[in-house]
């Protein structure tokens, strides 16, 4: 693997990012919510996939479903936000779907002689399941999710971690001045904790004998274990399952949250962490894990801000990457330029 990092104008040129959009986001698994936000029939919600919209829906016979949220009519969003109703309904000119993603009913659509209802219907989309976890992919030809995610579901069982256990509490959407792959880099290596983060420091053991890097096809690994180690849960795990998603579990008590980094332009990303705890966690102690991790995110906010700034100058072409404590930066990179390369 090569020390040299990706060339720095990769992080703020408009068409590379079109290229992204086009050769990563549209063919891989994004995680898009959970299915306590569409448990019944009718429910709904709209997400994203990179930055395709989708519209989750559990239809009148319990099949989940996903939808490119995108009327066929003229492109407005069919669903926003959350809700439950026995049909989807554009609130632009009333285009409305049957929970299966067929057309019910277009207004005036009787005096065209040549509507045909049955090759307008919502475009279907990929969509599987993680226990609660839901995940979409654009693309019909992807691989299963189980594939992507490699490791990581048995990783985080080894460390008494099941997605399946655990109750959603709250979820915090974010945004950063930034692309998404320097969001990611900086996620992939713990190099700058002694320096950036004295809390966490304080709290996961960062020496760099002990803390610990794995990679797989479409993972990387981070594992520090609890100073204290007395909370049930005693080794933080710190996961990246290509090509934008993050999942923690943290020390202390049974706690998982994940989410996706969205490329919202060349230096900006979106995106949203869920958080979820093992039924009876107290108020107090969730509580303190959110400060925890608000505190730590702060920091990293900071640090990736620059970071873009930085590249941005032009007067360097790239950076020298150390590949004892940052490969799985390495491996990122090489798995961004092998899928630009296809």
């Amino acid at each position: 693997m090569t020390a040299e990092t990706l060339p720095w104008s990769w992080y703020s040129d408009p068409e590379l990012l079109t290229a992204e959009r086009r050769r990563i986001f549209e063919r891989s698994w994004q995680y898009v919510g959970h299915t306590g936000e569409v448990s019944r029939p009718g429910d709904r919600t709209a997400s994203h996939a990179g930055h395709v919209p989708v519209a989750l829906v559990r239809d009148e016979s319990g099949n989940l479903r996903a939808f490119l949220n995108v009327c066929r009519h003229r492109g407005h969003e069919v669903v926003s936000g959350t809700g439950n109703r026995r049909s989807l309904q554009c609130p632009y000119h009333a285009w409305t779907y049957n929970l299966d993603g067929s057309l019910l009913k277009a207004p005036r659509s009787e005096q065209e002689p040549d509507f045909d209802a049955s090759e307008l219907g919502l475009i279907p989309l990929r969509v599987e399941t993680w226990g609660p976890l839901v995940f979409v992919n654009p693309d019909p030809e992807a691989a299963p999710l189980g594939d992507v995610l490699g490791p990581v579901p048995e990783l985080l069982a080894q460390g008494g971690i099941d997605p399946v256990e655990l109750s959603f509490r709250q979820r915090v959407e974010y945004d950063v001045a930034a692309n998404w792959k320097v969001v990611i880099e900086n996620y992939l290596e713990c190099y700058h904790c002694p320096t950036a983060h004295p809390g966490f420091s304080r709290v996961v053991d960062v020496d760099p004998a002990r803390y610990r890097l794995e990679s797989a096809d479409w993972s990387a690994s981070q594992f520090g274990r609890s100073r204290n180690g007395r909370e049930p849960v005693k080794v933080g795990q710190f996961h990246f399952v290509w090509p934008n998603l993050r999942v923690n579990v943290f020390p202390g008590p049974r706690n998982l949250s994940i989410g996706p980094a969205l490329p919202a332009g060349t230096d900006r990303t979106s995106g949203f962490f869920d958080y979820f705890f093992a039924e009876g966690t107290p108020d107090d102690a969730v509580a303190e894990l959110m400060r925890f991790d608000n505190e730590v995110t702060a920091e990293d906010r900071a640090l990736i801000e620059s970071v873009q700034r930085g590249m941005g100058s032009g007067l360097l072409g790239h950076g020298r990457l150390l590949a004892g404590s940052e490969h799985l930066i390495q491996h990122f990179q090489g798995l961004v330029r092998r899928e630009l390369a296809q």
